[in-house]
């Protein structure tokens, strides 16, 4: 077949539709949020909840969110940042603090529902897959239902966005997954090794690469574990402090910003300039033309003496 060039006129230019803006900009997958948006007729007006997870450099960001036509409404959220008030103070961007975002998120949005004390999940993991049930009482609320939302993450076996999902999940909320791509998964077999997925669950993988690193290179582990060994923390202590996190996320869930040493806001009202009333303005203009009729006066009066 000869080349063809394919001229672009103006009947296409004329019909051509730009693509929506964070589509442009690559942000946002609308293939994906499609379906993870678009609700059901016969459920009328009622939200379809998506568990967000998002990564930066320095921290997990976990969030419940619903659509509506005016944008997206957050339910809840929680970040790993606020992970030091329950005992983890390194390493807050790796799997286990995925995890322990995701149960944070969990229990805060239970608890905001009324629902912490009767959907529990599970307060011991063991690295076994479980949903959470409806409780077999006819009375009783069905568990709250969520979707998980990765955005532009690969969705690779042993992802840290499926640690935030355990964490969740682990926390009550019931959300549909299954147990392919967790840590531990065998492709071949086809079957979960709970014992690995326990070990990321309580931070044995950390632990295991402290313990190999402090053997191959001295110097490089103390350059990379140097804020673990200024705490006193080492390889043997790790799974201890998970323990004790999880327990502490469960106790008390609920939010509380941190303690500002200054005032900020008067700090940024120092470089606001104020805003005038109208008598205001009025006065400042009143004074601009006396100053210049002055200095107009003045330079009138020098030209005559001159002269």
């Amino acid at each position: 077949m000869p080349f063809v060039k394919v001229v672009k006129s103006n009947a296409y230019f004329s019909r051509y539709q730009v693509k929506y803006r964070r589509r442009r900009e690559g942000k946002t997958d609308y293939y994906a949020r499609k379906r993870l948006v678009v609700q059901a007729k016969n459920k009328y007006n009622a939200p379809k909840y998506r568990l967000v997870v998002r990564f930066t450099n320095k921290q997990v960001i976990c969030q419940i969110v619903y659509a509506r036509l005016q944008g997206d409404f957050v339910l809840c959220a929680a970040t790993s940042n606020e992970l030091p008030r329950y005992g983890i103070k390194h390493g807050l961007t790796n799997w286990t603090a995925a995890y322990a975002t995701g149960l944070l998120v969990a229990r805060r949005a239970l608890a905001k529902l009324g629902l912490a004390d009767k959907y529990e999940g599970v307060a011991e993991p063991d690295g076994t897959i479980s949903m959470t049930e409806a409780l077999e009482d006819d009375d009783a609320p069905r568990p709250f239902k969520c979707f998980l939302d990765v955005g532009l993450k690969r969705t690779s076996t042993g992802a840290r966005v499926f640690g935030a999902l355990k964490g969740a999940s682990d926390g009550g909320i019931f959300i549909p997954h299954s147990e392919k791509r967790f840590p531990g998964f065998d492709a071949e077999s086809k079957q979960l090794d709970a014992e690995v997925l326990k070990k990321y669950i309580f931070g044995g993988h950390v632990a295991e690469y402290m313990e190999s690193l402090e053997e191959e290179d001295d110097e490089r582990f103390k350059k990379q574990f140097s804020t673990y060994l200024a705490d006193g923390v080492g390889s043997e202590d790790i799974e201890e402090i998970y323990q004790n996190a999880y327990a502490a996320i469960r106790e008390d869930p609920a939010f509380k910003p941190t303690e500002k040493t200054k005032d900020w806001k008067a700090e940024s009202a120092k470089y606001q300039t104020p805003r005038l009333t109208k008598d205001q303005r009025q006065e400042r203009i009143q004074k601009k033309i006396q100053a210049f009729g002055a200095d107009a006066g003045g330079a009138a009066m020098e030209e005559d003496d001159d002269e």
